[in-house]
């Protein structure tokens, strides 16, 4: 049984279509339940002033790609790149549990269309995992 809001974020998806000219795009998909996600970001100052989304896929996917691109616009792309699965999942106060990897390709593409924004303006992309930020301060980036 889908929640409320997963019900309004699936029938009144925000931030759906996509942006002419992205400074970043991520697509992640997943071959066995065959939902696609791809997100498009337009950054100035290092903030996410636009975010949009096309999503094939089921109810959670939609869902969890309008509520992820609600929760990074606006916020600068060290915050939007914190964004987990299980806070966009809470955020929707809850998925399945057979349905909890639409929160992570939600993650995923968010991760990726930042890490193709910095790719373009010549940075090393970002890894996954703890403690990224406190080495990057450490050397001085």
């Amino acid at each position: 049984m889908y929640s409320d809001k997963v019900m309004d974020h699936f029938r009144n998806p925000r931030n759906v279509g996509e942006i002419v000219d992205p400074d970043g795009v991520g697509q992640v998909g997943n071959p066995k339940c065959g939902d696609i996600m791809k997100i498009y970001i337009k950054v100035e100052n290092d903030i996410i002033r636009d975010i949009r989304f096309k999503t094939f896929g089921c109810a959670s996917a939609i869902a969890s790609s309008s509520m992820a691109t609600e929760m990074v616009k606006g916020k600068p792309l060290r915050e939007a790149w914190d964004l987990s699965n299980r806070a966009v999942a809470a955020a929707l106060d809850g998925l399945p549990p057979v349905k909890m990897h639409c929160s992570l390709l939600a993650e995923e593409a968010i991760h990726q269309a930042i890490n193709d924004y910095r790719e373009r303006m010549g940075l090393e992309p970002w890894k996954e995992g703890p403690g990224h930020f406190a080495e990057l301060e450490e050397h001085g980036h």
